[in-house]
């Protein structure tokens, strides 16, 4: 049999086969020639010889990277490559890469040490050729094999590839059942087994992989061989395609009778050898012809090297080659397209970059620090409204709209309670609103949310007992609280004072994040317990009287108090009966609408719908769950459920003892002078509660996973709150400071993640216009007391619990908490987990563990003013341990600011004399 082989125009070189690589008159074929005959005589003798040693290296090595110019990313994702082999009935997994090869090696059941892929040039040929005439299919919209295998087979059928009666016999070979292998085991010292480290492991440690399938095998029914290439428009993960999740970008087909001379196995290593080349499936990704694809092949076979059919009598005659080939590697033409880059080869060819600004750098100048902040964030402003035109803006509008609204009305009606109602819900909801909208239009960090919490809520409480006790005005003392704020404030931006914030350091950070998403998490499931408590589970209820407009409303009785001096108080308590299926659907609520928003949360990176109509849905997840908890509360209208209670109107919560404006000497009585001093030593207080847990709120927003690029503003962030809240005292009004679980969850809900089965941060959409609007709406809802008063409670705290849970992804330590009931081998790659010994590892989470619980000690004791001191103590904490419990290389592991930790000690060396080595 002959077939003439040669390139197509343009090309300068051709080639032809008479069944050997050569055409020669004498034909010299030594015994073994065929690669094929040898493996199989190399299997068996493997299979006399025993099993094959298990080559094991340290799970510490490095040697896992395989660096190499082959394994270098495509575009902006690695390229991973399966061939599977069409074996009887059954596609069989025989190959795979990850820039280097594995092959299975079916005598001994496993798979080979990673190794350099060898080709036949025979193989290369042939696959041209096919190439030139089969289907080509770019852009493919499709997300299972079963729809590019329809494709596949009716384009081969218009071109004529393939006859109408082979139409069935090959899409039924093409879905014929997948088997694929398992991994490798991990040996009692940690240690894992070479078969599958290198490319399995290496595909699973990378963060953005794209998959290459190559279906090659026999297929008697054909005529003549049938190939298809197709490149889908988006990568998609394929249900049982390869043996990992990973989505798949590039299907090849190259099936045939035997008779046709091509060895399909060489065929489809070649393929996948090509496949897993970065330069050649980076052109396959740009390729807008089956032409270009042809020649990316010529280009790959120019830059290979050809070894002469010559015994190599030892392996040092083999380093000239090693030599030859990285000179041709490095004159080696790169695909040059401006909207890719091509992963790390961007960062070796971009310019040094100085080092980053430092927000909390000492300037030794008097405001120099504030000077700084204004000069880093203003020259964004501009773009700080452009970048706000995105739909996931608005979605984060709605959401934490609610998450701001729901805590303004839960602590105002605290704090009502506590203060004998001189503030409530209208003071803190206008404060919120003002505060936010000035904080959001000036501040250095707009993506911060600014709100009452419960460390301020646990000061107001004092500060009132204590001018009960002293026969003080509260309302009145807080202005003189206010004005030593500015004053203090004031002093610490002067001499850059925030500085103190660069000793708080991923430890103290970490512990105060947990513990503000506990209390979050433990307020929800407390107040359903109330409702179960007010609403028990009993066999019989009061009848209650249908024909009232509000068959639920509560029952009032008279309290008389009588006082020695002869005279009567009468007041009028409103005691709460207990209602049928209240405490049950109320839990409904509040688990459905935490339910339905953290589905929502997971379908946005799922594979249903179209990608923008689910992302979409996604972001919306936090309004669509609300409104459909509100749906479903009024169709069941036999069931009582509280329901969200906001004022009527613009007025004070108690108008017969305060208005709007306060006399700072006092409102019906003269304040004492002597106090008017004394108040720096509250203010003090306060201050601290609102530098501690705003500067690490700030510090949690902009930690540098999160890739905000705009900077923060220390200095002028904490004087802008800080000034706010003493000019605010005037009107009465309570004191804010940066939230930290609502300020995580603004970000979070502005972040844009990339796509694959590891979605990354991409980037965090900084903006003011989301913080202007929330703010706004918060002020709008007193006018729409008929609208939210339809919002039961109980859906509020399902988003309450939302927050706590969603707000725990990405802190480090919770990741940590998580690894203690985690086998070492699902251990992730971050320094923390491979540069530390496991059991050092969860010392450190234990000791972490235990300071958080010391912190929740005293916040649920009569001493839970001492929280913001409590929670100092942690930072000297954090210096005694490093250099005596742990090393300073394990703390710069496992309490490093960055969440990728980099080493000095990381050598540059040439990647390829790497893999080599």
């Amino acid at each position: 049999m002959e077939s003439h082989l040669t390139f197509g125009e343009g090309s300068d070189m051709s080639y032809e086969d008479n069944d050997t690589a050569f055409p020669s008159l004498l034909r010299m074929t030594p015994p073994n020639y065929d690669l094929e005959q040898r493996r199989k005589a190399e299997e068996e003798d493997e299979e006399e010889d025993g099993p094959m040693e298990t080559i094991t290296i340290p799970s510490n090595s490095e040697a896992y990277l395989n660096l190499n110019t082959n394994a270098n990313t495509r575009g902006d994702a690695q390229a991973y490559v399966e061939l599977n082999e069409l074996q009887g009935s059954t596609w069989q997994e025989t190959g795979r890469w990850v820039g280097f090869e594995e092959n299975f090696n079916p005598a001994t059941g496993q798979w080979s040490p990673s190794h350099v892929s060898y080709l036949t040039f025979k193989s290369l040929i042939h696959l041209r050729k096919t190439m030139s005439t089969g289907a080509v299919i770019l852009d493919l919209n499709a997300n299972s094999l079963s729809a590019v295998a329809e494709k596949v087979v009716d384009e081969l059928l218009n071109k004529n590839e393939i006859r109408a009666s082979d139409r069935e016999a090959l899409l039924r070979a093409l879905l014929m059942r997948r088997s694929q292998f398992e991994e490798a085991e991990v040996t009692p010292s940690g240690a894992i087994e070479m078969q599958t480290f290198s490319v399995s492991k290496k595909r699973d440690l990378s963060d953005n992989v794209e998959a290459s399938i190559v279906l090659s095998g026999v297929l008697e029914s054909l005529q003549k061989p049938a190939v298809a290439f197709v490149r889908l428009s988006d990568s998609v993960v394929m249900e049982s395609a390869l043996e990992a999740a990973v989505p798949v970008r590039f299907i090849f087909i190259l099936v045939g009778p035997s008779h046709s001379g091509i060895n399909f196995h060489e065929s489809g290593r070649a393929m996948g050898a090509l496949m897993a080349d970065w330069v050649f499936s980076l052109e396959a990704y740009l390729a807008q012809s089956d032409k270009e694809l042809t020649n990316a092949i010529a280009d790959f076979m120019d830059c290979s090297i050809v070894i002469p059919p010559t015994e190599i009598q030892e392996q040092g005659m083999l380093e000239p080659v090693i030599g030859f080939q990285k000179r041709m590697l490095r004159d080696r033409l790169r695909p040059t397209d401006s909207r890719l880059a091509f992963g790390d080869r961007v960062k070796a060819e971009k310019l040094p970059v100085g080092p980053k600004e430092d927000p909390l750098a000492r300037t030794n100048i008097p405001f120099g620090g504030m000077v700084n902040d204004l000069k880093r964030r203003y020259r964004h402003y501009i773009s700080d409204y452009t970048d706000a035109l995105n739909p996931q803006v608005l979605a984060a509008v709605i959401f934490i709209y609610f998450a701001a609204l729901s805590p303004a009305i839960t602590f105002g009606g605290l704090l009502s309670d506590k203060t004998e109602k001189m503030m409530g819900v209208s003071e803190l909801m206008i404060s919120t609103s003002i505060q936010g909208i000035i904080f959001c239009i000036i501040a250095a960090q707009p993506v911060l949310v600014i709100g009452f919490s419960g460390p301020l809520l646990v000061f107001e409480e004092a500060f009132y007992a204590f001018c009960k006790s002293q026969d003080m005005e509260y309302i009145v003392g807080r202005i003189w609280v206010g004005m030593w704020l500015i004053v203090i404030v004031i002093i610490i931006v002067a001499v850059e004072g925030s500085f103190l914030v660069r000793f708080i350091s991923r430890f103290t950070q970490e512990i105060f994040s947990i513990l503000i998403s506990l209390i979050f998490i433990y307020e929800t499931f407390n107040k359903l317990i109330k409702i179960f408590k007010a609403h028990p589970l009993i066999l019989n209820y009061d009848h209650l009287n249908d024909t009232l407009d509000n068959p639920f409303h509560p029952v009032i009785k008279e309290h008389r108090e009588y006082h020695p001096d002869g005279n009567v108080t009468v007041r009028e308590l409103e005691i709460e009966r207990p209602y049928p299926n209240t405490a049950l659907l109320s839990m409904c609520l509040m688990f459905g609408c935490f339910f339905v928003a953290y589905f929502l949360r997971q379908f946005k990176n799922g594979h249903y719908l179209p990608g923008p109509l689910r992302h979409l849905i996604g972001d919306f997840g936090v309004p669509i769950a609300i409104f459909f908890m509100i749906a479903v509360d009024i169709s069941i209208e036999d069931a009582y459920t509280q329901k969200l209670v906001v004022p009527k109107g613009l007025e004070v919560t108690n108008p017969k003892a305060r208005e709007w404006l306060i006399n700072p000497l006092g409102e019906k009585k003269p304040f004492p002078i002597w106090m008017m001093g004394a108040s720096c030593v509250p203010a003090v207080l306060v201050f601290i509660l609102i530098f501690l847990e705003s500067q690490i709120t700030t510090l949690i927003v902009s930690k540098p996973e999160r890739k905000m690029v705009k900077g923060s503003g220390f200095h002028l962030d904490l004087l802008i709150l800080v000034t706010m809240g003493g000019i605010s005292s005037i009107f009465g009004v309570p004191w804010l400071s940066a939230a930290t679980v609502r300020s995580v969850t603004h970000a979070n809900a502005l972040t844009v993640m990339t796509k694959g089965p590891k979605p990354e941060i991409e980037k965090v959409i900084e903006q003011r216009i989301s913080g202007i609007l929330v703010a706004a709406m918060v002020g709008l809802s007193i006018l729409m007391e008929p609208i939210l008063k339809m919002i039961p409670m109980t859906a509020l705290f399902g988003i309450f619990l939302y927050m706590g849970i969603t707000s725990l992804s990405g802190i480090q330590m919770w990741d940590r908490i998580l690894l203690l009931i985690v086998p070492k081998k699902y251990h992730p790659a971050d320094a923390y987990a491979t540069r530390v010994k496991t059991l050092r590892m969860h010392m450190f989470t234990l000791i972490q563990l235990v300071c958080l619980g010391v912190l929740w000690a005293v916040k649920m004791s009569p001493f839970s003013l001492a929280l913001p001191f409590v929670l100092i103590l942690t930072i000297p904490l954090r210096m005694l341990m490093t250099g005596r419990l742990f090393s300073v290389m394990e703390m710069k592991c496992l309490d490093a600011d960055d969440a990728k930790v980099t080493f000095d000690d990381e050598s540059e060396d040439d990647m390829y004399m790497d893999t080599l080595a």
